[in-house]
């Protein structure tokens, strides 16, 4: 049934701003890039942004992996977001941590040594 983490959409206000930050924190360019919606690829997954929508931290929680947590979490604040929950270790060597976007979204990472990316076709 589910095959694991493919989309997580965020709603933004400016699309043309939140395009910016997250080239900015993501290194990179939209690989498809429109008025109504901005798909960047991030490592086999897509982080989505879709205009006029109501941002929020309430919703679902997408974690995204990351090599270091601390680092990423530091990256950032360094470009503007805010700290939801601080890194935490929560076992097994695996922590988590979220931040608010500078658009008011839900941005969780998560620094698991254990999980292995299947292939992505």
């Amino acid at each position: 049934m589910l095959l694991g983490l493919r989309t997580a959409i965020y709603p933004v206000g400016d699309l043309t701003q939140a395009k910016h930050w997250y080239e900015q924190v993501l290194g990179g360019k939209p690989y498809f890039d429109e008025v109504f919606y901005v798909g960047f690829s991030v490592g086999g997954f897509e982080l989505g942004l879709i205009p006029d929508g109501v941002p929020g931290t309430n919703g679902p929680q997408a974690l995204w992996g990351v090599a270091d947590a601390a680092d990423a979490m530091a990256q950032l604040l360094s470009h503007g977001a805010i700290v939801l929950d601080q890194v935490t270790d929560v076992g097994g060597g695996i922590k988590v941590g979220a931040v608010q976007d500078p658009f008011g979204n839900r941005l969780g990472i998560i620094e698991n040594p254990h999980f292995i990316a299947a292939h992505v076709r």
